[in-house]
């Protein structure tokens, strides 16, 4: 399986703990309110997080529009957070028509501050062509640039880009790497990848017993390609082909 994820990601969890950290430099507020004042009274990241609430009906009434006016707030100050959820808002037409240029601009601006999941979407806006000339080259850039940065999404396509060698060099073990680096955090696509390298022994050591680790673990969370690799090995078995 050799498909690249092309979902939206937004930058952080899609509930978020108002005294948790979209990471360990964002600021937290013990209160709701709290972090309303703060919003109003102009702090940025507050800005942000008052939102992502509106975005997701958490302590207040879904709002995509009110959503998109924090968002903005927040992105003008220059929030990188902020500037990939309202990149976001423009793809999806949530809150604001649908508008892929305004959406590859912010996204832009995220990404150039470092924010890794505005990295992984604009890697996707180069790579299909919206909001910006199609690019594959300057699709794997961002999607290193985003891999580099530990985000599992862009490490799985940065990884098919190695299998199938678009643009980089053919490579199963830099594939494998990245696969591997993916499924550890538990993306089921690059748990599946990962078990087919094994299977085959492209890119690592063949090993049937690692291939079936990593299929179990992808089919636990629903991967059909998995499952059905799974139900054939077990066939094997069965069959006396294999030994399990």
């Amino acid at each position: 399986m050799n498909r690249r994820i092309h979902g939206l990601f937004s930058p952080g969890p899609k509930l978020l703990s108002l005294a948790g950290k979209m990471s360990s430099t964002r600021k937290s507020w013990d209160t709701f309110e709290a972090m309303r004042t703060a919003a109003q009274a102009g702090d940025a990241q507050a800005q942000c997080y008052l939102g992502v609430c509106y975005q997701n009906g958490q302590g207040v009434e879904q709002n995509h529009q009110e959503a998109v006016k924090w968002f903005r707030r927040s992105a003008e100050q220059n929030d990188p957070v902020a500037q990939c959820y309202l990149g976001v808002c423009y793809w999806m037409g949530q809150g604001v028509p649908q508008e892929f240029s305004e959406a590859a601009k912010w996204l832009r601006e995220a990404a150039e501050q470092g924010d890794p999941a505005a990295q992984f979407n604009l890697g996707m806006l180069y790579e299909t062509g919206q909001g910006v000339p199609q690019n594959l080259a300057e699709a794997v850039k961002w999607y290193r640039e985003s891999a580099e940065r530990g985000y599992p999404a862009a490490q799985f396509n940065l990884g098919v880009f190695y299998e199938t060698g678009q643009v980089v060099e053919k490579d199963f073990t830099e594939a494998a790497k990245w696969y591997l680096l993916a499924a550890e955090q538990e993306l089921a696509d690059a748990q599946c990848n990962l078990g087919l390298c094994y299977q085959t022994g492209r890119g690592v050591r063949q090993s049937t017993k690692e291939a079936v680790r990593w299929f179990i673990r992808a089919a636990r969370q629903g991967n059909k390609t998995a499952q059905h690799n799974l139900g054939l090995h077990y066939a094997a078995v069965e069959a006396g082909h294999l030994s399990d």
